[in-house]
């Protein structure tokens, strides 16, 4: 039997941050992107910040044994802007923002929590995170990972695309600083499909090097992407 996405028409998307950031667990190259249909997660995608494809200026011991300051991230504190102009259903703020994890030794104790904060539902996933009901009665679009204490917005806001949500954080489900956006067909988490996405007016470097304007489209892992200015 066809999940109840199956025939849905993607809802298109801008990017929801300035300068340049690589993709992650695209729906792109797989569905579902981030290996479950849970929680309306099936096309999920994820952005990390980027400077000359480093996601951090450094490297250093912590990096190869232990944890890191968020702080020395590029996409940490970074503004994140609405994705889509809507309705604030949903907001959580107040989540603790991780040291983050780059080390293999270092996400072994944090995948042996990862149970514990899927019971906690969306804060334990989610961490900070805005719910944009897109149009009075969904889809709805969850923008999460936010720093703590910059959502900078409430429930029953209307928002227009390209206002700003809050910061990039490190708080949830998450083991560096970047901005995590799904669509799905529900408010509840626990019964959600997700819903396919796509984004315009942005430009890409491909990982082979090359370089495109793209009208509309799904970017690929390892694919930089940045917001281009549409005149007129």
């Amino acid at each position: 039997m066809p999940s109840r996405s199956a025939s849905t028409r993607p809802v298109v998307l801008q990017l929801p941050f300035h300068g340049t950031w690589i993709v992650r667990n695209s729906p792109a190259r797989r569905v579902p992107s981030h290996g479950t249909r849970a929680f309306g997660a099936s096309h999920a995608i994820d952005f990390v910040a980027v400077q000359d494809g480093r996601t951090a200026p450094m490297r250093d011991w912590r990096t190869l044994f232990a944890v890191e300051p968020v702080e020395r991230f590029f996409a940490f504190d970074q503004p994140i802007m609405a994705p889509a102009g809507g309705r604030v259903v949903s907001v959580h703020d107040g989540e603790p923002d991780h040291e983050a994890r780059r080390s293999q030794l270092a996400l072994i104790p944090y995948a042996l929590s990862q149970v514990s904060r899927a019971r906690r539902g969306a804060r334990g996933l989610a961490g900070n995170h805005v719910v944009l009901d897109l149009s009075d009665g969904g889809p709805y679009l969850v923008v999460a990972h936010l720093r703590c204490g910059t959502v900078a917005v409430r429930p029953g806001e209307l928002v227009a695309a390209g206002q700003p949500l809050g910061r990039c954080g490190n708080s949830g489900n998450s083991t560096q600083p970047h901005v995590h956006l799904q669509v799905m067909d529900d408010l509840d988490p626990s019964v959600a499909v997700g819903v396919p996405i796509a984004f315009r007016d942005y430009r890409v470097r491909r990982r082979d090097g090359a370089v495109e304007l793209v009208g509309t489209g799904v970017p690929d892992n390892g694919d930089i992407v940045e917001t281009v200015a549409v005149s007129g």
